[in-house]
């Protein structure tokens, strides 16, 4: 069988950018935009939106959990959960209640965790091998452009039944799927080429790795659900209400672009140690005060860097093991949805039991910048110890 030509960085780039952008930016995050105008639509109450959410949340688990054993294939599993997100955002305009709209939601949930997972594995992989590593951030700028474009959607068409613009979402979806098809067109899961590739890091610190994923997934989604809250009582206007989400989504994709363009040279666990700390100052603001500013810096410091988190710690597990990042990549992915989970439950359970004058939100929002700042602490600590990596061969693996 004749091997394919390897694609381009750029195409490389361009792919793994159009893939995240629509897993996470449609089948992930769509439905924050578009639950607003669902109740407005009368589809659904808020009980019913915080279960199709929760679905979600609990479908992005276990596609984190499965992603391991799938992604042996990585490219295959990128293509089969890319078809999955289009069939199931064009189902989410007629499943809107009961065990069915939960399922629709909770698949979209497991196909957006096996697309980051099988993107990251796979265009971090080539890339490496081509001499291009250092690229490898720009595919993650795609999570903050599909959360623009899909809140743009929303906002602009809001005047459309929110079934017409779920419809919408999945022909753009499918778009861009299809663009994703073409430029890796000719391409199928092989073994990485003989190639200048970092050397493994033995396992050491994996556990410490994940811990701080999880602890950053818990505390991005502390102010990420309730700061929309927080600012509904302050400021009554639903032109705000709908240009907070691409504006947040505008902050990711804009921070994780100018992190690829000036901060290429830097250690990933620095990069993410920086972002995590940002973070923390980000999730600890509402705690001095709940005015308009204070929580649009929060919004800004949260949404500017928890996609540069997300990059410099998918590229950092990738060095910690080249040859095959696949499960330690899964492991975070699933350490990250289940502090996801964790953060509003927390919330949600410790409300009757606090004393006047103390507010649920308010916990939430210090145990996570607690959490932010401890784990930013530990790879900031450790950034300067870690030696470089030095260049190795890995040999290739069968082809697939």
């Amino acid at each position: 069988m004749t091997e394919p030509r390897p694609p381009e960085p750029a195409a490389l780039c361009m792919a793994g950018l159009l893939a995240l952008a629509m897993a996470m930016g449609i089948g992930r995050f769509a439905f924050t935009p578009l639950m607003p105008l669902m109740l407005r639509d009368g589809l659904i109450d808020t009980a019913a939106g915080a279960e199709l959410a929760a679905a979600n949340y609990v479908g992005y688990l276990l596609g984190a959990l499965t992603a391991a054993r799938l992604a042996r294939a990585p490219l295959r599993l990128l293509r089969g959960g890319l078809v999955g997100v289009v069939l199931l955002t064009a189902a989410s305009a007629w499943t809107v209640h009961g065990p069915l709209a939960w399922g629709v939601r909770g698949l979209a949930g497991v196909c957006s965790a096996w697309v980051l997972v099988a993107a990251s594995t796979w265009c971090l992989r080539e890339l490496a091998a081509a001499g291009h590593g250092r690229l490898g951030a720009w595919i993650y700028v795609g999570v903050g452009t599909g959360i623009t474009g899909a809140g743009l959607l929303a906002w602009l068409g809001g005047r459309q039944p929110s079934q017409a613009l779920w419809l919408e979402l999945a022909a753009l979806a499918a778009l861009g799927s299809m663009a994703v098809g073409l430029l890796l067109r000719g391409q199928h899961d092989r073994g990485t080429s003989t190639a200048a590739l970092p050397a493994p890091d033995n396992g050491r610190g994996q556990g410490r790795v994940v811990l701080c994923y999880g602890s950053f997934g818990f505390g991005y989604i502390v102010p990420a659900t309730f700061l929309p809250a927080m600012a509904r009582m302050q400021v009554d206007d639903p032109l705000v209400f709908g240009l907070a989400w691409p504006l947040f989504g505008l902050a990711a994709a804009v921070s994780v672009a100018a992190a690829a363009r000036w901060l290429s040279a830097w250690p990933r666990r620095r990069v993410w140690a920086w972002a995590q700390a940002l973070m923390a100052v980000g999730s600890a603001l509402p705690l001095l005060g709940r005015s308009p500013a204070l929580l649009a810096l929060s919004a800004v410091l949260v949404g500017g860097t928890f996609m540069v988190a997300t990059m410099a710690g998918l590229q950092w597990a990738r060095e910690l093991l080249p040859a095959n990042p696949t499960g330690l990549l899964a492991r975070m992915t699933s350490a990250f949805a289940a502090g996801q989970i964790a953060g509003p439950l927390v919330v949600r359970a410790a409300g009757p039991w606090l004393p006047p004058g103390l507010d649920a939100v308010g916990l939430g929002s210090a145990l996570a910048a607690l959490l932010l700042a401890a784990t930013a602490a530990w790879l900031a600590w450790g950034a300067a110890t870690v030696p470089r990596p030095r260049a190795v061969s890995v040999p290739p693996a069968p082809g697939g």
